[in-house]
């Protein structure tokens, strides 16, 4: 971890004009494709949430503005950042489920198959006190959603993206994804999480 040095960012304006902001958040949605990534799923007996939440966790973790934390008057930015995702048990209650992540999936899907077991038995609504190395994550499985929009807290306005995933269809033969990114426009622009969305999507295409 480290902080940023905010004194010679070029983006120091930007980030000072938007933290003044009261709703400071800003949303994209856009579908993937996703075929080689069901593919995969299937190949290997995965639960498609762990090879989603895998994915879209490796894209954000490659793209370093995703790294960044406001706190207080400073940047923080990690080195790696762990998806928090939530899961639903067989109460249809749902739970956070945060698993340190690895870039390697396999070594990702053992510790989120220990993880996900753990917390159907003991949910969890929670994260550490003041832990921000987050990506919060959420599958909506039930609905292909054109946009989507996460609670936050506004004191101070919580810094930590937002990532979402919705129901997939056929669409000429391949398989396409909904996929929501909300962060803290203080922190990066829509060219940070359009460069997001390509990383993701070469990923995806990689499986």
């Amino acid at each position: 971890m480290r902080y940023l040095d905010l004194e010679n960012w070029p983006r120091r304006q930007h980030f000072e004009m938007f933290n003044t902001f009261d709703y400071p958040h800003f949303n994209l949605t856009a579908n993937v494709d996703i075929t080689s990534l069901v593919a995969l799923a299937k190949q290997t007996d995965a639960p498609f949430t762990v090879v989603v939440v895998h994915a879209l966790a490796r894209a954000a973790n490659e793209i370093e503005e995703f790294r960044y934390r406001i706190r207080g008057e400073k940047v923080v930015v990690h080195e790696i950042v762990h998806p928090s995702f939530t899961i639903l048990n067989d109460a249809e209650l749902f739970s956070f489920c945060t698993v340190e992540y690895a870039p390697e999936f396999g070594e990702f899907h053992a510790r989120a198959i220990e993880r996900i077991a753990a917390v159907k038995l003991n949910p969890i609504l929670e994260d550490g006190p003041g832990q921000d190395d987050l990506l919060f994550m959420t599958g909506i499985p039930w609905v292909s959603f054109t946009s989507m929009m996460h609670p936050i807290h506004m004191s101070p306005a919580d810094s930590v993206p937002r990532i979402a995933w919705g129901k997939f269809f056929d669409d000429g033969g391949r398989k396409k994804m909904p996929v929501s990114v909300q962060a803290h426009h203080a922190l990066m622009d829509g060219l940070h999480m359009g460069r997001y969305f390509m990383r993701l999507q070469e990923l995806l295409d990689e499986m």
